[in-house]
């Protein structure tokens, strides 16, 4: 990575809107900072979209759908192939820009272009797979088709946190199914996904189908689109709060929606784990991107007859960790992406600790520029502690003791949301016991892992709506059509 150039990679990158196959400049050559939070200096400017830029691109993605629809699916799953081939080739170059953006260190960063990768490898599969039926209607008299058809041009909002992989995730099956598309990344972290449009467009994506609005206004320039009503599906991952706000808005046209929202997922010890495996998998489960992940273990319920051995060689392994600027070798804790970040992190700890909670490594900030915050783990954290509620998106480890399965089960299962649960367990009937009675879409049982491009990715209650990838991830662009023939 050595001979790579930051200004280089930086420079290389497309700073305008993608609409309609051209960059184009915003209205009125309007243009925002990125900025690099392990520094706190902008990287460079890029175009910032007004309102009418974003009923531009929405003209664009509308005209072009019909056309799109009509494409062969395979050639459809042969232009999601080439991209994920220059996804591959080009990874180094993604992931220092996503690393400059987005702070998290390099290997990372490389290890999401792979992942993101995948979503095109896997929906350009997907595309040819699209199926349907025939049946004889129950009296004998007629005959019942069903096909499906892609949904129509579509909305996706983008999160800061992984800026390469859930773009392709939501665009991967987009494109497979035969829908247009309008794409705004978060504003912290433009240039990854517009560095995606222009490998789309090398990889032969006709113009018009994704059309990219960067914008230091998301609500000012979404929400007119939404209650547009020619677009007919929005996609968004974010915040439950946002979240919350988009439905209400795609009421008005009754969109079809998919929302991957917020987690505050319990990470469950039993005391027949093996303690090795559940240390590693609690580092991943918090520490993959820095904790910024809404898969991220948010609250640690370990069974009391382990909790201080648990405690003692979590916190080891977080003490351990090299913290720095990401780009910098050896370093797997980067900066939180902005201030206010970092200002949400250290008021939770806080106001943990003035309940009663102890600080076993970390809890402070960190002088200097950037937005870096100590890897920290806490113990003893009582129940009424905001971040037993509140989903933390930093590297913050609480951790609570528990005597019997049924209070672990009541306490993991205490919150709003239910993205992912954890589970920790030697015993194959607890195991099965356990993950059933979680209220979570996922659940990790001996692993710290759960995401994965042909699984289906979503959760329950206030985390969210719909599936992304998997068998089942194409279906949220696809509208069922049943035609009854008489005989």
């Amino acid at each position: 990575m050595s001979s790579i150039s930051e200004a280089g990679v930086v420079a290389a990158v497309d700073k305008e809107l993608f609409i309609g196959g051209k960059w184009v400049p915003a209205t009125g050559g309007k243009t925002f900072p990125v900025l690099d939070p392990s520094t706190g200096e902008a990287l460079c400017e890029v175009a910032d979209a007004s309102p009418a830029d974003g009923v531009s691109a929405l003209d664009a993605a509308v005209a072009a759908q019909a056309d799109w629809a009509n494409v062969a699916p395979r050639e459809r799953g042969e232009i999601l192939r080439r991209a994920y081939e220059l996804l591959i080739e080009r990874a180094d170059e993604l992931a220092l820009v996503m690393t400059l953006e987005m702070g998290k260190p390099l290997a990372e960063s490389k290890g999401e272009i792979t992942y993101a990768a995948e979503f095109f490898r896997w929906f350009a599969e997907e595309a040819v797979r699209i199926d349907g039926g025939y049946a004889v209607a129950p009296n004998g008299t007629g005959r019942f088709l069903v096909t499906k058809q892609p949904v129509g041009p579509c909305l996706l909002i983008t999160p800061w946190n992984f800026p390469m992989a859930m773009g392709t995730r939501k665009i991967g099956p987009a494109v497979a199914a035969g829908c247009t598309m309008i794409i705004k990344p978060a504003a912290q972290t433009p240039l990854s996904m517009l560095a995606l449009a222009a490998i789309l467009a090398e990889a032969g994506l006709p113009e018009g189908v994704l059309n990219v609005l960067t914008t230091s206004d998301s609500g000012g320039v979404m929400e007119p689109l939404i209650r547009d009503g020619r677009a007919r599906k929005l996609s968004f991952t974010g915040s439950t709060g946002v979240g919350r706000k988009l439905l209400e808005q795609c009421a008005d046209k009754v969109l079809r929606t998919s929302m991957e929202l917020g987690g505050n997922a319990p990470f469950l010890v039993f005391e027949d784990a093996d303690l090795d495996a559940a240390i590693e998998g609690a580092m991943t489960a918090k520490m993959r991107n820095i904790g910024e992940a809404c898969t991220a273990a948010n609250r640690f319920y370990v069974q009391r007859g382990i909790v201080d051995e648990f405690s003692r060689r979590l916190t080891e392994r977080m003490e351990a960790l090299p913290m720095g600027r990401g780009t910098e070798e050896g370093v797997v804790v980067g900066p939180l992406i902005d201030e206010a970040a970092v200002e949400k992190v250290s008021g939770l700890v806080s106001d943990a600790t003035s309940r009663g909670a102890r600080v076993l490594t970390g809890g402070a900030t960190v002088d200097g520029p950037g937005n870096f915050y100590q890897a920290t783990v806490l113990t003893d954290v009582p129940k009424d502690a905001r971040l037993a509620s509140e989903e933390i998106f930093g590297p913050v480890a609480p951790i609570t003791p528990f005597d019997s399965e049924d209070e672990a089960v009541a306490a993991a299962n205490d919150t709003e949301f239910g993205l992912v649960s954890y589970v920790y367990t030697s015993d194959l009937k607890r195991a099965l016991r356990v993950s059933e009675r979680l209220e979570a879409g996922m659940i990790g049982l001996n692993q710290g892992l759960v995401s994965n491009p042909a699984a289906p990715f979503g959760g329950i209650k206030q985390s969210g709506l719909g599936r992304e990838g998997g068998t089942v991830g194409i279906d949220e662009f696809l509208e069922t059509k049943y035609i009854a023939v008489a005989l």
